[in-house]
């Protein structure tokens, strides 16, 4: 070789060498995350029992330490409650499948058609806290969608730690594994909202203009332990804020609604007044009719169809009552999905837009 010759000789391309001018980033769609609570795949007792399994080995819901808990739900709970739900179940189920499942995909895709009428452009994905669409294959969903930004917006009208919170937390699980996350936004709450107060109203007296007035109106949301609210759960006042703004919304009428606690669970004292309870002791004082609604609930369930709809009505009826009508949740109601899209359209990045460059946003 002359000594005169290059030093360095030029290298080979590198196939896998990043290109000096990566490709433009692809317009992004926002992404809006929709939580429910979940429901058995079917009205089984393997399907529930898997079902059970998840939900009950959550901290956030059974607030005992797991290793004095989990050996309980394994060796007591598992073996026998999956096969005594399976009738319940059954008695409950659409033709389209789990009532919670098939009303919640029509309020995500309800609001995703709403919002195009409108002209705003987002991608609705569904997930569930517990079961299928898990809230992972849906952030999946969204994230294939392009989605950078993703606005949560859990089904939940009062705020719970058993409900919003873990749901927030297996969020938070999804993205801390990525490498790449989307920017953030959760609603916490909406006891209140006058579009979820309207839609509650208008199906009260929709209600009441075909079947006539009752004695009273009971609105009964789903019970927490009381010591949960004790150590700072904002629940209880968010119940009571959403029972205030019915009865206001009534206006004279409103001196007919009550508000009971349904679905406890253990030995522990829960929120009171107990539902059951109540709906006895009404038929035992001489109350004959009763309407009786789940505003907490915004997809009917287990909980509303079959403890409130057959059970209390029993109940009620055994004691002394006439007649304990239960009106629906608000399930696919157009007013509801109407309203549910205005609560997703202000909490949308709608001032801001995905900009192509590294720059401050506006």
């Amino acid at each position: 070789m002359s000594f005169f010759a290059p030093r360095y000789q030029a290298e080979p391309a590198d196939p896998h060498a990043l290109a000096a001018d990566p490709p433009d980033r692809q317009p992004s769609v926002t992404g809006v995350l929709f939580i429910n609570l979940g429901t058995p795949d079917e009205p089984t007792p393997a399907s529930i029992r898997r079902y059970l399994a998840e939900f009950l080995s959550d901290p956030r819901v059974i607030e005992i330490p797991q290793p004095l808990w989990q050996p309980i739900l394994r060796l007591f709970v598992l073996p026998r409650r999956p096969r005594a739900l399976q009738p319940r179940y059954q008695d409950i189920w659409w033709e389209e499948g789990s009532p919670l499942l098939v009303a919640s995909r029509r309020q995500a895709e309800g609001v995703e058609q709403e919002l195009a009428r409108r002209g705003i452009s987002i991608k609705a994905a569904l997930g569930m806290r517990y079961g299928n669409p898990s809230i992972a294959s849906a952030m999946d969903e969204l994230r294939d969608a392009g989605c950078e930004r993703v606005l949560v917006v859990p089904l939940y009208p009062q705020y719970a730690a058993s409900t919003t919170a873990t749901a927030v937390d297996k969020v938070n699980a999804y993205t801390q594994r990525r490498r790449n996350q989307p920017e953030m936004r959760f609603i916490k709450r909406y006891p209140d909202d006058s579009g979820y107060i309207a839609a509650l109203v208008h199906k009260i007296r929709a209600h009441w203009q075909q079947h006539g007035k009752p004695e009273r109106l009971l609105l009964s949301f789903h019970g927490i332990p009381r010591i949960t609210v004790e150590k700072g759960d904002p629940y209880h006042r968010d119940c009571m804020d959403t029972v205030k703004a019915v009865r206001q919304a009534l206006g004279e009428d409103g001196a007919l609604v009550y508000h009971s606690f349904q679905s406890r669970f253990g030995a522990q004292e829960w929120l009171q007044p107990y539902t059951e309870p109540t709906l006895r002791a009404w038929a035992r004082e001489g109350v004959k009719t009763v309407d009786a609604m789940c505003p907490g609930f915004l997809a009917d369930c287990l909980e509303t169809l079959e403890e409130i709809q057959i059970e209390c009505r029993d109940a009620f009826i055994e004691e002394g009552g006439e007649a304990l009508r239960y009106i629906p949740c608000l399930n696919g109601d157009s007013q509801w999905v109407t309203a549910l899209a205005d609560i997703v359209q202000r909490n949308l990045w709608l001032s801001d837009t995905i900009s192509n460059n590294s720059g401050p946003r506006p």
